[in-house]
């Protein structure tokens, strides 16, 4: 029998795809997640809103026009603060559960020093969330029920995308918050490609979606200070032509911050999304051959 915990999503996650898949590209919003149940409520000492500073809220909004070029579009809808598909299914802090860890849980990583394991001890901003420790088979349970199969269908989708067009470009979808990328010398960041520094895609591949962000007018960063999580690392695997990039996007481009409400620029920012990914397909189509992606 399925934990309760299934249920309280209704569904966990959700796959878009279009009527037929024409593009080699796959994109993910694993932060996306905004339902939060009333027993994860119960549990925390913070409220709602305290506990939405983790969630990358709107992204698969603001992405969800790709199924219209192609694509289909994965997206959790569990929140972040709840368990974090971006680690390693075991990250897991000890000191935040009864009972013990499974041998295997990377206990010492510096995620989990920081409090930002696969289940989170804290929020963006530094709050911890929950107001006891929580039995470690509750730990166990959202990782088999929420995290296995949400990476389960992720890699099936990405594995088909290759095996259907000899390659395939994960872009991983997130938001951050404006603080994270101000500069002391005025300069701003409106979007940060993550490519591990050159070892999750082809070169050419990041080159084409900067240039092609940069020609609508964002301030474009490579890798700093992000660089991209477990799934670029983990699902990008340029020499078997399996491509992954994330992209972060600047919170204060699309929302007001501390309420979380969407600002009017929200429809511009979706819309040149659109038309920056649907030249980067043009770019990618004319640019490269299966076997060049593939190989670099």
């Amino acid at each position: 029998m399925r934990p309760a915990i299934v249920d309280e999503f209704d569904p966990p996650f959700v796959l878009n795809e279009p009527a037929a898949q024409t593009i080699p590209f796959v994109f993910n919003a694993p932060h996306a997640g905004a339902v939060y149940p009333a027993s994860f409520l119960a549990a925390s000492r913070l409220d709602a809103v305290a506990l939405r500073r983790s969630e990358d809220a709107y992204v698969d909004e603001l992405f969800a026009s790709v199924t219209e070029l192609g694509a289909p579009l994965m997206a959790a809808r569990f929140p972040r603060a709840y368990l974090d598909l971006n680690r390693e299914p075991y990250e897991l802090d000890s000191r935040m559960f009864d009972g013990r860890l499974p041998p295997f849980a990377n206990t010492r990583s510096m995620r989990v020093a920081g409090g930002l394991g696969t289940i989170p001890r804290i929020v963006a901003d530094g709050q911890e969330i929950y107001h006891a420790r929580l039995p470690v088979d509750e730990a166990l349970h959202r990782i088999e029920w929420l995290y296995k199969p949400y990476h389960r269908t992720l890699r099936q989708v990405v594995r088909r995308t290759a095996d259907h067009f000899g390659h395939a470009v994960l872009i991983d979808c997130h938001s951050m918050p404006s603080s994270s990328v101000s500069r002391d010398d005025g300069t701003r960041a409106d979007i940060v490609l993550g490519d591990r520094y050159g070892t999750s895609c082809a070169g050419l591949l990041i080159d084409i979606v900067e240039a092609a962000l940069r020609e609508r007018g964002y301030a474009v960063v490579r890798n700093k200070p992000y660089a991209g999580g477990f799934i670029t690392e983990h699902y990008g695997e340029p020499a078997l032509g399996r491509h992954a990039l994330q992209v972060e996007i600047n919170r204060a481009l699309y929302m007001e911050e501390r309420s979380m409400a969407k600002r009017a620029g929200f429809a511009i920012l979706a819309e040149d999304l659109f038309q920056a990914f649907h030249q980067v397909i043009g770019d990618i189509e004319g640019e490269l051959t299966t076997r060049r992606i593939a190989a670099e």
